[in-house]
């Protein structure tokens, strides 16, 4: 059905029907040659005006000052914004002036899609512009944008609802150009990570997203049917158990960038729908991986920034090596005045409720000190900061440690005072990987939803011989985060995920009913 048009839009309308009846086609299928961007001109323009002669760019109409038989207005391309000068007697042949007149003066618009040709020079006002010999329509706007208005130092119209900007992501870079920056910048950094991996020769690869059992993470699945298999799928909470499946299969180093689905809350920090980098090395250990993050990141705000020092809101985090490093004991100790090591699960419960940290009867050891330290230590690691040797309840698929009993070589990264990785000395042992198993199939039994399950496949494949692995998985939405001084993880995705959009057609039937 067709919702109703606003006085606005139906101008916009009625002046696209008068460009049909003119004979213009406001949807050319002609492609525009294009051979210089705005912000090339402004960077190289030189002060004798002996070059950009003959320049044609395109770009959105973003201003128009019109006076009489000569205007200014302002084009918008991918690089910015670049002031026009267009003359009546030149971009019109003979006495027909209706494309002065009648097509740029009445019938385009703010937004319209145009190509022009032309030349540079400076204005008197000493701004660097372009003198239009031609102006094609190369796509009419039906919508009115937004546009930012200043008057006595005060915004109006300002496109800066959070909600209207994640759902319009393609008006919100529109008329707040510098938001594509951001994603510029998470581009970057996905290069320059993948770059950092191709020296080492490790071998980018492609696993399942729809899996018949989900596992390498503690996280609730989204469910689908298969029609033609008759049988359920899930989308993937993690990679990891395909990965080390090719780590036994003969690889020493293979990585994947990866979409994760996992149906939990959402917040600041969460999308149910994520990107994660997961790195399996063949014979290396979780303190050689600490030393290939610390390296790796450092390479990143380096490439992105020029420099290790990151600002992130009113904070200046450091990245260059070496980052400190604490055990999970050592920092809840740190934090608390605490020494939980040794306690059992019933004096973990109390020493919750005493420090005032929310359970709940589902949590085991592992889920009641991963919550001490959550509510307690985390939110205060601000500079990068290593945690390591987590209690083997935590960490199903971790080895356990080579020298202190319960425990297991499990480190995460904290930044900014949020997990940024997560890695393991991997546990190769299939004996032992099946009694964790069996054990996160009794925490179901119990009421954790975020239970691994058993997967017999994955076993057989350790059954194999899998060598000593190290593995790693790092979030690149909360790394952009960070590297772009972004206060939420919908400001670095282009489409979060939100509750479906409320129409004034939708409340309008609920109140006829």
């Amino acid at each position: 059905m067709q919702l109703s048009l606003t006085e606005q839009e139906q101008i916009r309308r009625d002046s696209l029907n008068e460009l049909f009846r003119l004979g213009i086609n406001p949807y050319p299928p002609e492609t525009f040659p294009v051979n210089i961007s705005a912000a090339e001109i402004k960077a190289n323009y030189p002060s004798d005006n002996s070059l950009y002669q003959d320049v044609s760019l395109a770009g959105r109409l973003m201003t128009r000052r019109i006076m009489g038989a000569a205007s200014f207005a302002e084009l918008q391309d991918s690089s910015g914004r670049i002031q026009l000068y267009i003359k009546r007697d030149e971009i019109c042949t003979g006495e027909d002036k209706t494309l002065y007149n009648t097509v740029f003066k009445r019938l385009l618009d703010i937004g319209d899609i145009i190509g022009v040709t032309g030349y540079v020079f400076v204005t008197q006002m000493g701004e660097i512009s372009i003198h239009v010999r031609s102006l094609t329509l190369l796509s009419k706007s039906l919508r009115v944008l937004p546009i930012v208005k200043e008057k006595d130092g005060e915004v109006f119209d300002a496109f800066t609802d959070p909600e209207q900007r994640y759902r319009q992501r393609y008006v919100d870079m529109i008329v707040n150009p510098q938001v594509r920056n951001v994603f510029v910048k998470r581009t970057q950094l996905v290069n320059s990570m993948r770059q950092f991996l191709n020296t080492r020769s490790y071998l980018e690869v492609e696993t399942p997203v729809l899996q018949p059992l989900y596992g390498g993470a503690a996280a609730r699945p989204f469910k689908t049917h298969h029609n033609s298999l008759d049988m359920t799928l899930y989308l993937r909470i993690a990679n990891e158990l395909y990965l080390k499946r090719l780590i036994v299969g003969g690889f020493d180093g293979v990585y994947e960038f990866s979409k994760d689905f996992r149906n939990e809350g959402m917040d600041r920090f969460h999308n149910p729908e994520f990107t994660q980098m997961e790195l399996y090395v063949a014979y290396k250990d979780y303190a050689w991986m600490m030393d290939l993050v610390e390296e790796m990141v450092e390479k990143i705000a380096l490439d992105l920034h020029g420099k290790t020092e990151v600002q992130v809101g009113d904070k200046l985090i450091d990245f260059k090596r070496p980052w400190k490093r604490f055990t999970m004991y050592e920092v809840i100790k740190h934090f608390t005045g605490i020494d939980i090591d040794g306690k059992s699960e019933e004096e973990l419960v109390s020493l919750a409720k005493q420090l005032e940290v929310p359970i709940d009867k589902t949590m085991a050891k592992g889920k009641l000190i991963d919550q001490i330290f959550g509510e307690k230590c985390e939110p205060y690691l601000i500079q990068p900061t290593f945690i390591t040797d987590y209690p083997v309840e935590m960490s199903p698929l971790a080895k356990k440690h080579r020298s202190k009993p319960g425990l297991v070589e499990r480190f995460e990264a904290i930044c900014n005072g949020k997990e940024l990785c997560n890695a393991f000395s991997e546990l190769n042992d299939p004996i032992d990987q099946r009694e964790r198993f069996e054990s996160q199939l009794e925490l179901g039994k119990r009421g954790d939803d975020e239970s691994m399950v058993l997967d017999e496949d994955f076993l057989r494949s350790l059954e194999f011989a899998m060598p000593p692995t190290s593995g790693l998985g790092i979030g690149i939405d909360r790394l952009t985060m960070i590297m772009t001084n972004q206060s939420s993880i919908q400001d670095v995705l282009f489409f979060p995920q939100m509750r479906p959009e409320k129409r004034a057609s939708d409340t309008q039937q609920q109140q006829d009913v």
